[in-house]
């Protein structure tokens, strides 16, 4: 068992730099953070651990916790469903080939997109490489900084809300696995698994969907999140006490690519407490 008497709150655990698609590195996130007040962390980037050892340093030197972890991306036919893994073993085989595919998957896609949008707008795969950094997970939000930078959006919610639109003729299908299947891997490594902003636009999960998910070993979900919508919330509640689930709240942040602020939901410390409890793939860094 981890030990989980040493972190200090509040706690914000869904954060994102440069490895993904916010627009700060790691250090600086950190940096943020604490200037919101936060004492306890988690850098979850999309499919990568590559912000981990920049965060660690960054979080320890500011004298705040942080729990290492991913934002992993899943699907189930047309909903997307995110899992913040926690505290898992980032050199877990199974895992680091399922982010590697993801990852892969993620930089034909953006090329895909890329080429497609070329052909009606004055947009080179150049410009969107311009908005990312070595070693960056490439999605779409860097094509919409590109879009936003070559003066064809506003900012990235115009250029999701119009160019890059799901329904739109550019949209390409991104591959992720099934979201049990991503429940089982996080696990496998040793790791804690959240839905993230489950009650957000596509509403709720599905209840069976939701059931195979908790039975392969699902740790809870994030409530505090500005994108749930409160009926959605009253739902999943319900099942919290039903399985005495984990409940988390963060605010996503992404630097300037949302208006999410550190800080802005938070979770609690016995919530923190019990998912350090009950990882068991790697350890939080402290101060």
């Amino acid at each position: 068992m981890s030990d989980s008497r040493r972190f200090e709150g509040p706690s914000d655990l869904h954060l994102h730099s440069t490895r993904s698609d916010g627009t700060e590195p790691p250090a600086q996130v950190m940096a943020a953070a604490h200037r919101h007040g936060l004492g306890t962390v988690s850098l979850t980037d999309h499919d990568t651990t590559a912000g981990w050892a920049e965060a660690a340093e960054a979080a320890a030197s500011l004298g705040m916790t942080l729990l290492p972890g991913m934002e992993l991306s899943s699907r189930q036919e047309w909903r997307s469903v995110h899992l913040l893994a926690y505290l898992f073993d980032p050199d877990d085989r199974a895992l680091r080939a399922l982010t590697s595919r993801i990852r892969s998957s993620r930089l034909d896609r953006a090329r895909l997109i890329a080429e497609r949008i070329s052909h009606d707008f004055d947009l080179a795969w150049e410009d969107i490489l311009e908005q990312t950094v070595d070693g960056a997970t490439v999605g779409r939000p860097h094509i919409a900084d590109a879009l936003v930078a070559r003066g064809f959006a506003r900012d990235r919610a115009e250029a999701f809300s119009g160019i890059l639109h799901p329904r739109g003729d550019y949209y390409v299908a991104l591959y992720a696995p099934d979201p049990v299947t991503a429940v089982e891997a996080i696990v496998a490594a040793g790791g804690v698994a959240i839905v993230a902003h489950p009650a957000g636009r596509a509403g709720v999960p599905e209840a069976a969907l939701l059931r195979r998910m908790l039975d392969a070993g699902l740790a809870g979900f994030e409530l505090g999140h500005r994108d749930n919508h409160a009926s959605g919330v009253r739902t999943l509640r319900r099942l919290v006490r039903e399985r005495d689930l984990i409940v988390t709240g963060s605010s996503d942040y992404h630097g300037l690519g949302k208006p999410n602020q550190p800080g802005e939901h938070t979770t609690s410390d016995d919530m923190v407490a019990r998912i350090i409890d009950a990882a068991t793939g790697s350890a939080p860094v402290y101060p």
